[in-house]
């Protein structure tokens, strides 16, 4: 048994710089309380006590973000209590890999209406959490598992031979893309606007969120080119040309499509499939290479089918490798800009990337979308997507 499986609405925060960006100071869980809240609001004929599950992807679970940061965001947002909730962990692609989770169980009959997203704060939260913890078997056996991100990137970029140049030129157009996106209103839809308190110098300050601070349309290829490198003194990626530290939750509602057409709601798209693969962890950014490959054996589309791809641009280095190695138009890969400009919160990006997606294709008159992403430990996702 399979049915159709819908997205009715996805919607996140605005994505903000760690540590500088004005969602500093607000928590994981109501980040992502905030978001469902607004779904919610935006959908009045969702009865918040017919939504059977709640599942939010997050790449660091603890401290802030711990304690089953699904279960946290939900009450918040006053889902009832009745209704459960799950914290799902595959690192970046969690936000994706918790919408298609929902999704199998949607085809599969087991429930017509879910909610499913992720949340990260890196500010509170640093990259490998707060106790690093290396398995002492894993390192005598297998240290490359623990590769840290940016030497990744480094080898991916010397193996497969991305220049400097590549990455700054691919770093660039990301920004551009993104500022142009930004200044015709692509992500005011998708975007819920956040109340946030910044605690600074002068005291407590609140402010009203609703646009993302990463893009900027100052950047040019020069003045990437003068960054120094970030991870090896000998190597080529720098902070311009990888994606910044970011705050941010994303959300959707997911629906069996005849629910969608009892409640006479129109859906952004529909959700068809997903995938995940494997691929050496120190080389972790090729990921989404033979997870596109899987995905469309499996759909028995080619490339040429696809009219938007989302890859998750981690760093240049690997979005460059991907999109060469796949032999993909550039020009439908994140024609919106990608991570490098708009920021990665690690646990959230790929429900971003959906929202972006099914939005892209409807403003285009596009049939078929592919949200994919690198993912630390040495995998890829991706996910197939039509419009409505």
């Amino acid at each position: 048994m399979s049915r159709d499986v819908v997205i009715i609405d996805a919607l996140r925060t605005p994505f903000t710089r760690a540590h500088k960006g004005a969602l500093r100071n607000t928590r994981p869980d109501t980040l992502a309380a905030e978001v469902i809240k607004a779904l919610l609001v935006r959908n009045p004929k969702i009865d918040p006590a017919k939504v059977e599950d709640v599942i939010l992807g997050c790449a660091m679970p603890e401290a802030e973000q711990g304690m089953n940061v699904a279960r946290i965001a939900a009450i918040l947002a006053g889902v009832p209590v009745e209704v459960p909730a799950m914290t799902i962990n595959r690192f970046c692609s969690s936000g994706s890999q918790s919408i298609g989770l929902v999704a199998d169980r949607v085809a599969l009959g087991h429930i017509d209406l879910a909610i499913a997203g992720g949340t990260e704060s890196m500010t509170m939260i640093p990259m490998g959490g707060n106790k690093v913890a290396a398995n002492p078997e894993i390192m005598a056996m297998h240290p490359e598992t623990y590769t840290p991100m940016g030497t990744t990137a480094e080898n991916v970029a010397r193996l497969f031979e991305v220049s400097r140049a590549d990455q700054d030129a691919f770093a660039y157009e990301s920004h551009r893309r993104a500022v142009e996106a930004i200044e015709r209103g692509y992500f005011s839809d998708e975007i819920a606007t956040i109340e946030a308190t910044v605690y600074t110098d002068n005291g407590p300050q609140t402010l009203s969120v609703s646009r993302d601070d990463g893009p900027r349309p100052d950047t040019s290829v020069e003045s990437l080119s003068k960054l120094r490198p970030a991870f090896d003194p000998t190597g080529t990626i720098t902070a311009g040309n990888a994606s910044p530290l970011t705050d941010g939750a994303g959300a959707a509602i997911v629906a069996s499509a005849e629910l969608a057409r009892a409640l006479e709601l129109q859906p952004l798209g529909y959700f068809r499939r997903w995938v995940a693969a494997g691929v050496a962890p120190e080389l972790m950014g090729i990921g989404p290479v033979p997870a596109i490959r899987k995905l469309l054996a499996q759909t028995g589309l080619t490339a040429a089918d696809i009219d938007v791809f989302e890859i998750n641009e981690a760093f240049a280095a690997q979005s460059v490798y991907c999109v060469r190695e796949l032999g993909l138009d550039p020009a439908k890969v994140n024609p919106n800009g990608g991570a490098i400009a708009l920021g990665h919160p690690l646990g959230t990006s790929g429900a971003r990337m959906i929202a972006t997606i099914l939005r892209q294709l409807k403003r285009t008159g596009g049939k078929y979308g592919v949200v994919s992403m690198c993912i630390g430990g040495g995998m890829g996702f991706a996910c197939l997507v039509e419009a409505a």
